[in-house]
């Protein structure tokens, strides 16, 4: 049997592909959009690519399942369990196979036994690995995003980012049902979780890529928590924020990712057109680092850096229903590559073009007056505070608000930030902070291009003013997180 791990570093989300050297065949299990990685890979082992599975309808990525079977013939694998609210509405017409608890398939030599490990989600299924060419017992299991290392898949998205009212506890009280069936496999068993650190699927995720039901059952916290309600209430508290667009995640992979065929570069524009477009309905995303962008930008565009978290804000912050163009940073085509990447990975399909590294002083030299960003220090925001001339929002999540903020100052957390806009003031300098500084660069674009004209980012945000010295507020203490 061969294993083979991929991992996409920005959403920290891990797909695999297991295979039988015997007969070649191959199952990859949580295909990610870009599905030519997972063949090309799959030919270089001698293998093809001959059935495809999914743990549970997606949230925070577009699903590449429906799109590999059909690319490759490949029998596709779905959940039958969860009800009818939870079905694949495009099972049929994809030639889907639905399971469930109890059944199992074989790729070759390989045996895939189906658990469902509600919780999660109410459809999630983990996979049972055993190589029968050399064995009678499974080897590991795909947990998806039911068992992490360290932590375990929150049950609040439904509710949180999806709407679905009421699910939230009754999730974690499923979730911590199947925990119990899950101690019963034996502690040798290898744990291939869906996710790693820094995913929003959890908030104590760790970066180990696998681990074992022994090890988890010791370390886990999840695992330490023997009392259902004592449970329900550490699975809740301190989940951060989702992003915004795992809502329409859960739409899409629902009703039948689009193919895409991972197409490529739209047009180069000429810099005269960044002002116009930046008026307009569409959203112009600057990729640049946030000091060039405050040091100069085109007004009404939007800065989001070319980082690790590059998809998280943008499925937040732009809409799905408008035509996109980016702005290259230093690497110019590299970055658009990039961007472009990450933007497809979650759905955000409209990028109608782009404009390179010079274009922001292109335009200015044929006239366009840039925008700034103003910064300001701990120190002077204090005096400012005192004096009673400015407003401050706090853009964290709300869990690190909780943990201590800047008194008196409210919190809106930045995924949250273009449906709380009526919320800020607008009649007085509007300072921004985060932990940091990235998150709150990041929204003062967002307001800047809402038409908020007098907004300040803190230099170092919280961090800073911690590190000063200056008076801090506490909320109530953080969550116990299972420890044992």
């Amino acid at each position: 049997m061969l294993l083979k791990r991929f991992y996409d570093e920005p959403l920290a989300q891990a797909s695999y592909l297991i295979g039988c050297a015997a007969t070649g065949e191959a199952l990859v299990v949580d295909p990610s959009r870009d599905v030519g990685q997972y063949v090309r890979a799959a030919e270089e082992e001698g293998l093809r690519v001959t059935h495809v599975a999914e743990t549970h309808i997606h949230a925070d990525f577009v699903s590449g399942a429906r799109e590999l079977a059909a690319r490759t013939g490949a029998s596709l694998y779905l959940s039958g369990e969860g009800g009818p609210d939870w079905a694949y509405a495009f099972a049929d017409d994809a030639g889907a196979t639905l399971v469930g608890e109890g059944d199992s398939f074989a790729v070759g030599n390989v045996r895939v036994d189906v658990l469902h490990t509600p919780g999660h989600t109410p459809e999630h299924l983990s996979f049972l690995v055993t190589d029968t060419a050399g064995a009678d017992r499974p080897m590991g299991i795909v947990t998806g995003d039911f068992v992490f290392v360290g932590d375990v898949g929150r049950p609040d998205l439904l509710e949180r980012a999806a709407g679905w009212q009421g699910t939230m506890e009754a999730g974690a009280r499923t979730l911590f049902h199947s925990l119990q069936q899950f101690k019963r496999l034996p502690d040798y068993l290898q744990i291939w979780p869906g996710h790693g650190a820094g995913s929003a699927c959890g908030k104590a995720l760790g970066a180990v890529p696998q681990s074992t039901v022994g090890y988890e059952r010791m370390f886990n916290w999840a695992f330490g928590v023997d009392d259902e309600d004592e449970f329900v209430r550490a699975v809740l508290a301190g989940q951060p924020e989702p992003p915004k667009y795992f809502a329409e995640m859960k739409r899409i992979n629902r009703d039948g990712p689009p193919a895409l065929g991972w197409q490529g570069r739209p047009p180069r524009l000429d810099a005269a057109r960044l002002g116009e477009l930046a008026g307009g309905p569409a959203v112009v995303v600057d990729t640049r680092p946030a000091a060039a962008f405050a040091a100069g930008h085109v007004p009404g565009t939007i800065n989001i850096p070319l980082a690790r978290s590059f998809a998280t804000w943008a499925g937040s912050l732009v809409p799905y229903d408008r035509d996109v163009y980016l702005v290259a940073g230093e690497r110019g085509d590299a970055d658009i590559d990039e961007a472009l990447h990450e933007l497809r990975t979650i759905g955000l399909d409209r990028v109608a073009g782009y404009f390179d590294q010079d274009a922001v002083q292109g335009w200015a030299a044929a006239g366009g007056r840039p925008a700034t960003v103003p910064q300001t220090t701990p120190t002077q925001l204090a005096a400012d505070l005192a004096a009673g001339t400015v407003a401050v929002v706090d853009v964290r999540g709300r869990a690190e608000w909780e943990v201590g903020h800047l008194p008196g100052v409210p919190n809106v957390p930045l995924a949250q930030l273009t449906d709380r806009l009526a919320e800020l003031p607008r009649d007085r300098p509007l300072v921004v902070h985060c932990q940091g500084g990235t998150r709150s660069a990041i929204a003062a674009s967002v307001l800047q291009a809402r038409g908020f004209t007098n907004v300040v980012n803190l230099t170092g945000g919280f961090a800073e003013w911690q590190a000063g010295g200056h008076p801090v507020e506490e909320g109530r203490e953080r969550a116990l997180q299972g420890a044992r």
